[in-house]
């Protein structure tokens, strides 16, 4: 991909990534959040992944939450930054394994930073044996919808114009077709919004920090954040977003995706035409041509 085609710049999410690795488990609790609702899919699916692959954390991290969930008997991790004795340090949209080696891969809370989306997802599903399947967790557009607008207005206020603060982010709609693109079967998405409240955008700041989720747009300021804009955002967020109680909200939108390599034994829609009980009969109604319909 083109320099000029690149929405993020990736190093500098490395850099980010290793900087919050090194604060360990504390700013963990969204990944944590989102690890719980995809594992547990796995929990309503009747079969064994002995081999899985997990990218956004280590293996040694995941490892706790499964709880014997899936079958799983060894879990290896690729990810830009970590350690351990199963994990390969890789960029993402580079994944450095042979094809249909896994029988699950797990993408926690990483996918919204990679530049070629439908590239990287088909990868994955190169990367799964067939009748494999895929479950990821991304951030979708509402994500920090409160944060965004109070930083538009602040630069427009107080610099005349605006500059990304906060990563575009696909929609939920875009999933499901996403996967549809990449190849997979069964195609999926569906999403959850959390909340999370602050004492003020200063401590909202402060997590993203430690979640290693501030900017990284190839397009965003180079320089220094003017203080007074700075002020101006966080005033701009307690005027509009406080509670009763003085605290503000941010969303998160989790988006989740599900998808399968394909296989003969998978569901397959039936062809048109082929059904033997009409609407109207399941639904316990008459059924009209067009040509009867009452006129209004």
């Amino acid at each position: 991909m083109s320099d000029s085609h690149l929405v993020f710049d990736r190093a500098v999410k490395r850099r980010q990534r290793e900087r919050a690795a090194r604060f360990g488990d504390e700013f963990d609790f969204l990944r944590a959040a989102a690890a719980e609702r995809l594992l547990d899919r796995l929990d309503d699916i009747r079969r064994s992944f002995p081999l899985a692959l997990v990218q956004g954390c280590t293996a040694e991290w995941l490892q706790p939450h499964l709880k014997g969930r899936g079958g799983i008997e060894t879990l290896v991790s690729a990810d830009m930054v970590g350690q351990g004795s199963r994990h390969v340090v890789a960029d993402e949209e580079f994944l450095p394994f042979g094809g249909n080696r896994f029988d699950l891969v797990i993408a926690l809370l990483n996918l919204h930073w990679i530049n070629d989306l439908p590239g990287a997802l088909i990868q994955i599903r190169q990367a799964l044996k067939p009748d494999g399947l895929f479950l990821g967790a991304m951030f979708g557009g509402a994500t920090l919808s409160e944060l965004r607008q109070c930083w538009l207005a602040a630069e427009a206020e107080l610099e005349g114009g605006a500059s990304p603060r906060v990563s575009p982010m696909a929609e939920t709609l875009d999933g499901a077709a996403l996967l549809q693109r990449a190849g997979f079967a069964l195609p999926v998405a569906d999403n959850e919004k959390l909340t999370v409240t602050y004492a003020d955008a200063f401590r909202l700041m402060r997590d993203l920090r430690g979640m290693g989720e501030t900017n990284a747009t190839a397009g965003r300021r180079r320089s220094f954040t003017r203080r007074a804009t700075l002020f101006r955002m966080a005033e701009l967020y307690q005027q509009r977003f406080a509670g009763p109680d003085g605290r503000i909200p941010a969303t998160f939108e989790i988006v989740m995706l599900t998808g399968w390599y394909p296989h003969e034994s998978q569901q397959k829609p039936l062809r048109p035409g082929s059904a033997k009980t009409s609407l109207a009969q399941a639904l316990g109604t008459e059924e009209r041509s067009r040509g009867d319909r009452p006129l209004r």
